[in-house]
């Protein structure tokens, strides 16, 4: 798990400090939308919402934005476009596997920038099944590491139905099983333990390790990826040793 947990720590950093914060905030109320749809508006009896409320709020965007974005996707409010969830699979540089999320209110054009961003970042489609034989759903809780004692948030995850918790530095990431993620998440709440994100995320059963060359090269793509408009997350394979990452982190 840990060069997605790492990958996940290296985006958790840059959402945080995103310079591009509308495409972040149009995103999260994609997010927002979909779950008031599918769930209702009530985010007390629709835990997809409530999740993706507290990850809008951790990104700093303004209570109205939120409000307005459950009121379009519940019905309250007109307005609320028509994404559809599409998943595509593709390689990148060294063989790297990659899973792209999307939401589109057009189809087309989200397959036609997907393709050209991995063309362009020497990289290529797969067909369906070819990626995601190798990874699995799992269920991703995000704690800040500061002031939090690893032993005890570990002991309560696990009592709570966790399956691990790893030490990203600055952040803890409690990975569960998709159906136990929000049991999990209701007993730190319980607990009195904030945390960041609470996500159903991809994760890979084998890893590939890169180089730093590699590393950057696969960085930059999803990067690439990552700035679509249609494109909501990203999974991958790569994982490489903490001096890389600590490279990476440095650039």
């Amino acid at each position: 798990m840990s060069g997605h947990s790492k990958w996940a720590t290296t985006k958790h950093k840059k959402a945080a400090i995103d310079a591009k914060r509308g495409k972040l905030f149009a995103k999260l109320i994609k997010n927002i939308e979909i779950a008031a749809r599918q769930g209702g508006g009530d985010p007390d009896g629709n835990p997809t919402l409530y999740d993706a409320i507290v990850k809008a709020k951790k990104s700093s965007m303004p209570a109205d934005n939120i409000k307005r974005a459950v009121k379009r996707g519940s019905g309250e409010e007109a307005g609320a476009a028509s994404y559809e969830s599409i998943v595509y699979e593709g390689y990148g540089p060294a063989g790297v596997g990659l899973i792209i999320e999307c939401l589109t209110d057009n189809r087309n054009r989200a397959a036609a920038d997907v393709r050209a961003t991995l063309t362009k970042g020497n990289g290529s489609l797969a067909t369906n099944g070819a990626v995601s034989f190798n990874f699995e759903r799992k269920g991703q809780i995000v704690v800040q590491a500061e002031g939090m004692d690893y032993d005890k948030l570990f002991e309560l995850a696990a009592e709570a139905g966790a399956e691990d918790v790893n030490d990203e530095g600055e952040v803890y990431t409690i990975i569960t099983a998709p159906t136990d993620m929000v049991t999990v998440r209701t007993a730190l709440q319980d607990a009195g333990i904030e945390y960041d994100s609470a996500d159903l995320v991809m994760v890979p059963k084998n890893e590939v390790d890169l180089s730093l060359d590699d590393a950057r090269k696969v960085s930059k793509l999803i990067d690439n990826l990552d700035d679509l408009d249609d494109v909501q997350e990203i999974y991958s394979n790569w994982t490489a040793s903490d001096e890389v990452m600590a490279q990476l982190d440095e650039e």
